[in-house]
């Protein structure tokens, strides 16, 4: 199709596929996911490295305003959270101390501390699970946002949810805790952004170029399996141009991620992060089953970490009661 209808390719990129949601197993523009895996990390050993699981994330995580160019996710915050999504890509806008979120020059209707409300409801309900938030500065030039992100977790959040090292921490040591990716300067607030193996080559010009896209990020997660393990990988599936939006690269890439993944499912690999636009409930599914899958390959009985599990449910009901 791309070959024979290059005009027609490059109009679908600006208008869209479709006006209607979607939602497939690879894609989902829907309000609400499919269902739901707020609880997948208490399966993981507590001396495994955060570098060694395979986990789904959101590029733009709070992108859902401002039209088709700058529109990412259509699910909210604490429903990606509670449909298994542990990474996080927050942009925020500093003016005068304060930190909006933004998507280019579109506002999202949300501040930093709407971000970290959220997180630390997640946590409290789940604290088996971690979250990892790459922070960076949006729409604005200062240079200079260390001090008001300092004041929103204190306003916030409280400065026991971080991780406080450039470290990769084990499970046991992330659970409960926010560990933010700093892409920004300053003194650590927990690890920093550029320490990730990270592939996001996101300039998609037309959907002609999808192709090239995709072989982006095939390469980074054929790489990520033998690469350092003592490193996380980042992988974005996330793409978007002048004559592609978000929603028509999404389109032509998540089936393409969804394939590769369902044909690695059996070899018990690490892929790291995957990080997307309008990702399914199924597809994040997928991903969260290789460390799962991992764990059960091991075919030994670990009475310590099922007691754990069964004491984070007992904690999780006691807890909506």
């Amino acid at each position: 199709m791309y070959k024979l209808f290059p005009e027609l390719v490059v109009l679908l990129g600006v208008v869209g596929f479709s006006f209607g949601a979607i939602q497939r197993p690879d894609y989902d523009d829907t309000p609400n996911p499919e269902f739901l895996n707020p609880l997948w990390m208490a399966s993981i050993a507590d001396d495994q490295p955060l570098s060694a699981i395979t986990m789904p994330g959101t590029h733009n995580t709070m992108s859902l305003y401002g039209g088709v160019y700058a529109e990412c996710q259509t699910w909210s915050l604490a429903s990606q959270l509670r449909a298994g999504v542990r990474f996080l890509d927050v942009r925020v806008r500093h003016v005068n101390g304060n930190l909006t979120i933004h998507h280019g020059v579109s506002y999202q209707w949300a501040h930093f501390g709407h971000v970290l409300e959220g997180v630390v409801d997640f946590l409290h309900e789940y604290p088996s699970e971690t979250v990892l938030m790459r922070l960076k500065e949006e729409f604005s030039d200062t240079n200079n946002i260390y001090g008001a992100v300092v004041d929103f977790i204190n306003r916030y959040a409280y400065w026991d949810l971080l991780w406080h090292s450039r470290l990769v921490p084990t499970m046991g040591e992330a659970r409960g805790k926010l560990i933010i990716l700093q892409d920004f300067t300053g003194p650590d607030l927990g690890m920093r952004y550029g320490s990730l193996d990270i592939a996001d080559d996101w300039k998609v010009p037309t959907l002609l170029n999808l192709e090239e896209k995709w072989q982006s990020v095939y390469k980074h997660l054929e790489a990520a399996p033998s690469g350092n393990m003592g490193q996380i990988f980042l992988t974005y599936a996330s793409g978007a141009g002048v004559f592609a939006h978000p929603r028509a690269v999404a389109k032509g890439i998540n089936p393409q991620l969804y394939e590769y993944l369902q044909a690695k499912a059996h070899q018990h690999q690490r892929f790291g992060i995957i990080c997307m636009d309008f990702p399914a409930a199924p597809m994040i599914q997928m991903i969260i089953d290789f460390q799962l899958k991992k764990v059960v390959k091991t075919n030994k009985p670990d009475l310590e970490h099922a007691t754990f599990l069964i004491r984070q449910m007992i904690k999780h009901f006691a807890a909506t009661k």
